[in-house]
């Protein structure tokens, strides 16, 4: 069974979905795209993984670092997989780009090269964003490239992490 809520955030409304084992789905309401299950969704605010994610964003956007992470269930290929385990490495407040994550997974596959467009796209389908912080991904030149939920987004989380107050 999958549970859903809604969290507010200052970027505007998240949508959560978990199972049993952990958080399936996080993504702005505005971007979301369904995935197999996420249709039959029961709301359940108070279900604990839910509970533990919201904990984590409520953290998150109070500026401070979680020191925790909920539990998490993130399905996909095995490739997708071992790019979203490194994002999840990306320490707080720090940044890494496509090319050096590519040259990450060549290295754990024992492979002369990767591309960075195929991390790219393992990177644009990560299901749990925010809290696997694809965010934290950036152009080989410093410039911020590509984020579902939008490059204000991305640039907000990015300066929030390095302490940049926001307007508003």
């Amino acid at each position: 069974m999958t549970y859903k809520t809604t969290y507010h955030s200052p970027l505007g409304n998240i949508l959560l979905v978990a199972d049993d084992t952990g958080l399936t789905h996080l993504d702005f309401e505005n971007t979301f795209k369904p995935r197999p299950g996420d249709a039959d969704a029961v709301s359940r605010p108070e279900h604990p993984i839910l509970k533990q994610a919201e904990h984590w964003l409520d953290l998150y956007f109070a500026g401070q670092v979680p020191d925790f992470l909920p539990p998490l269930h993130l399905q996909g290929t095995s490739f997708q997989e071992s790019v979203w385990h490194l994002l999840e490495k990306i320490p707080y407040g720090e940044t890494t780009t496509y090319g050096a994550l590519a040259k990450e997974i060549a290295r754990q596959r024992d492979m002369k090269r990767m591309s960075a467009q195929a991390v790219g796209n393992a990177v644009g389908s990560n299901p749990v964003s925010v809290i696997v912080p694809c965010h934290r991904v950036i152009g080989s030149d410093g410039s911020l490239t590509g984020y579902g939920g939008g490059l204000p987004r991305k640039d907000y989380m990015l300066k929030l992490e390095r302490g940049v107050k926001h307007d508003g």
